[in-house]
């Protein structure tokens, strides 16, 4: 290699090690989006206000990012000089200076919340903002979420439940989805479970046969009547046995609140084999004394 590419590879190698260290004069990378960091605010104008986060250039904060409810007064909301947390919306610009937001974090600590109520199983507040074929849309915590139809206790109409503040149960809360979706019926499935208890006779309406079983509504909650507890005796289609409609008393017979499962049974109840085959209307007109006899002789043994 000559002298002279020596020194030409020098003076380019020298040149890169500059530009890289202006680069890092005019760019704080320690600070980055989605970063939540500390400052104070010093400077209001027009458009938003200007806040030391103790980088090289101080940060900006738009007035429609200062907070989830309507200011009016951005000194209402960020008072000058006090130390507030931020959230970067926005990586640097040309001259180094982020964009923050103290809505985008109330609305983070929002969801948090809703997950952590979630998981405790926990109801919340909903105030119904609009409604349309699917169910109705709602107002959580300032957050948009959606009630299903088919999860309202009053669905024949929803026109008339906007502006109502009702309470509501989770069915999914997803941050990354933005997806709220809220049930009034779980809140009475899960107050209902509360009374049902194992050996209990209950009532209740068929509302859907399968080969396999029977579903049963017991006041919201869907409970399974599988073919197998029906009789002791071996029944080729339930089809030929029950119909849609049909009221029926069977005995809870298994419990599990945490998958929402009910498992009753009218076999218990039978005297003989074959019994709710052969004569059901009489085994459903003596089932309270089908079922204590039921309870004793479990009791017994």
């Amino acid at each position: 290699m000559t002298s002279e590419s020596k020194s030409s590879q020098t003076a380019n190698s020298s040149f890169s090690m500059d530009d890289f260290a202006k680069a890092l004069e005019t760019h704080d990378y320690q600070f980055q989006k989605g970063q939540i960091v500390h400052g104070k605010v010093f400077q209001f104008d027009h458009d938003g206000a200007y806040v030391d986060i103790g980088g090289k250039s101080s940060a900006f904060l738009p007035r429609d990012e200062a907070s989830l409810r309507v200011v009016t007064n951005l000194a209402d909301v960020l008072p000058m000089n006090e130390e507030l947390q931020f959230l970067i919306i926005r990586d640097q610009d040309a001259e180094g200076q982020v964009t923050l937001s103290r809505k985008q974090l109330e609305i983070q600590h929002i969801w948090d919340k809703l997950t952590q109520m979630k998981e405790n199983s926990q109801t919340v507040e909903a105030k119904i903002t609009g409604a349309n074929k699917g169910g109705v849309t709602v107002d959580v915590l300032s957050l948009r979420g959606f009630i299903p139809r088919s999860q309202l206790t009053e669905r024949d109409n929803l026109e008339a439940l906007k502006g109502q503040t009702i309470v509501a149960g989770f069915l999914e809360v997803n941050r990354e989805t933005k997806k709220l979706i809220l049930s009034q019926k779980v809140i009475a499935r899960s107050s209902n479970f509360s009374l049902l208890e194992v050996g209990q006779l209950v009532e209740g309406k068929i509302t859907g046969i399968k080969p396999f079983g029977v579903f049963v509504e017991l006041d919201g909650i869907s409970a399974l009547l599988h073919i197998k507890q029906v009789s002791q005796k071996f029944i080729e289609s339930l089809d030929k046995v029950f119909q849609i409609g049909q009221e029926i008393k069977a005995i809870i017979i298994d419990l599990d609140e945490g998958k929402n499962r009910v498992a009753i049974s009218t076999r218990v109840l039978e005297n003989f084999p074959g019994e709710m085959l052969e004569n059901m209307v009489e085994v459903m007109n003596s089932a309270e004394a089908r079922a204590k006899r039921a309870a004793n002789k479990s009791i017994d043994d």
